[in-house]
């Protein structure tokens, strides 16, 4: 059909295109080597052509084959209100089922957060032989809530951690095992409408900075083609209007720049998104069925789906890599390590013209105040824990203290009550001795007297409980005969 004839003309202007460039960067120039001498005398290059074929030429094949076998990674960012067909999209763009139907059950009537979360997810996808590690990054309940100032704080904020992990990971020792979790592109959804909401505005002016953003229109099939016009030229406007900066597309030396005015043209993209495969007249296509008729995903007349996923995987997919590397990330790196030496440019500037001597005076004095000030630090740090320390050891003087004064109390008690008894004693023996002289009794006997009266008593307590329970002492002679 339309599709398949679009498709196959597209893939073959584009072979077209690279056979022509490598064609004419290495067999155009007929393999002219340039040979440079050694001796300052001969400043001019000598020019000889080359009899054969030496075979530098395969180069790109071999970063090819490598590049093949390492594999590819690229993380994509999808940023929108709810209801815009995000993840619809997304499994139409990767031709599978990325978000799962039970990940969002019941459509609408899911309870939507009331706070912005970042969540991503990562799906290995294999394709002709080449491996896409392709990390999912959402953002539900973004401009959800009734108040969504600074909602856009939580992503700022992920993408900064990316950056800081990969700075990180720069600077171990082996660097070999990177991994690459950087946001490369953002894909940021607009509601249809008359133009951009001032929540739209102030997202992209924060994060148009640190990652290349590339705005989308979801649910295009709502409005019609004199409306998806008129609203693309508004958005435009209105980021021009903003100084923002959404993501460029490049003009390389073997690309078509009619296609990049395409492509540039279609900005913002008009999307609709289908997970349905449509029976029509015997041919398979994705769409949606309307009672007035079909929207063809993949119909450059119903959708910019075509262009925009020309974009994401089949033409752009490297060079949004290249911008965050090279750019992005590397405004990122310069501000993080600008802020570690404290050294601005101006200064760097008045350095490189000052006299050796008076520079190194200058460092020279800017290390002495350092050491200055790192002394100072320390010998507050030691003051505080040296006072801690005196305090923590009076607060134990004070309770050995406390313990002490209660033992002196507690000896002076058993002391007085010693005493007592002593003189309790002593009254004892006096009453004693009184006693053997006024009954002439030897005090031996005396002495036994307080336990003949115990041992008294306590017979007298036997029979006492005998009678209790077995009456008085006829009966028990009775049963005792009988027995």
């Amino acid at each position: 059909g339309i599709n398949a004839e679009y498709g196959k003309q597209w893939y073959q202007r584009r072979v077209r295109g690279v056979l022509n460039y490598y064609t004419n960067y290495y067999y155009k120039s007929n393999l002219r080597m340039v040979l440079r001498t050694e001796s300052p005398d001969a400043a001019a290059c000598v020019e000889k052509d080359l009899n054969g074929y030496v075979g530098f030429a395969n180069l790109p094949n071999q970063v090819f084959r490598k590049s093949v076998k390492r594999g590819f990674e690229f993380t994509l960012m999808v940023v929108g209100a709810t209801g815009l067909g995000k993840s619809t999209l997304i499994n139409s763009l990767f031709l599978s089922s990325i978000y799962e139907d039970e990940r969002y059950p019941n459509g609408s009537s899911t309870k939507l957060p009331q706070t912005v979360k970042v969540q991503n997810s990562t799906v290995y996808l294999v394709e002709g032989g080449v491996s896409l590690k392709l990390t999912l990054v959402d953002t539900p309940g973004f401009g959800d809530a009734i108040n969504n100032t600074k909602c856009w704080k939580p992503i700022l904020e992920y993408i900064d951690n990316k950056f800081e992990e990969y700075l990180n990971a720069e600077g171990h020792v082996n660097r070999s095992t990177v991994v690459d979790n950087r946001v490369h592109c953002c894909l940021y959804f607009i509601s249809p409408g008359h133009g951009l909401k001032p929540l739209d505005i102030e997202f992209m002016k924060q994060l148009h900075e640190k990652v290349n953003i590339v705005p989308v229109i979801g649910k295009a099939d709502t409005l019609t083609p004199e409306e998806c016009a008129e609203f693309k030229a508004n958005v435009m406007e209105e980021i021009e209007r903003n100084d923002i900066k959404i993501y460029q597309f490049p003009v390389e030396e073997f690309d078509d720049e009619e296609e990049v005015q395409d492509l540039q043209a279609q900005l913002p993209f008009a999307v609709v998104g289908s997970n349905t495969m449509l029976d029509i007249n015997g041919k398979k296509l994705r769409g949606r069925m309307y009672p007035w008729g079909i929207a063809e995903v993949e119909n450059p007349d119903h959708c910019d789906f075509i262009f925009l996923r020309n974009l994401l995987i089949r033409t752009h997919m490297q060079d949004l890599k290249d911008v965050t590397n090279n750019q992005l990330y590397e405004n990122y790196r310069c501000q993080k390590l600008a802020a570690v030496t404290s050294v601005s440019l101006d200064s760097k500037l008045a350095a490189s013209n000052r006299n050796p001597l008076a520079q190194f005076e200058m460092e020279k004095k800017e290390h002495q105040a350092r050491l200055k000030n790192m002394k100072a630090g320390m010998e507050k740090v030691m003051e505080e824990k040296v006072k801690e320390k005196m305090n923590k050891m009076e607060e134990q003087k004070s309770e050995l203290k406390q313990k002490h004064d209660q033992a002196l109390k507690h000896l002076d008690k058993m002391r007085k009550e010693l005493d007592g008894k002593k003189k309790e004693l002593a009254d004892y023996m006096k009453a004693l001795e009184e006693l053997q002289l006024a009954s002439g009794v030897p005090r031996q006997q005396l002495n036994l007297l307080p336990q003949q009266h115990e041992r008294e008593d306590a017979e007298q307590e036997k029979q006492e409980h005998e009678e209790t329970f077995l009456g008085p002492p006829q009966r028990r002679i009775i049963s005792q005969n009988i027995m």
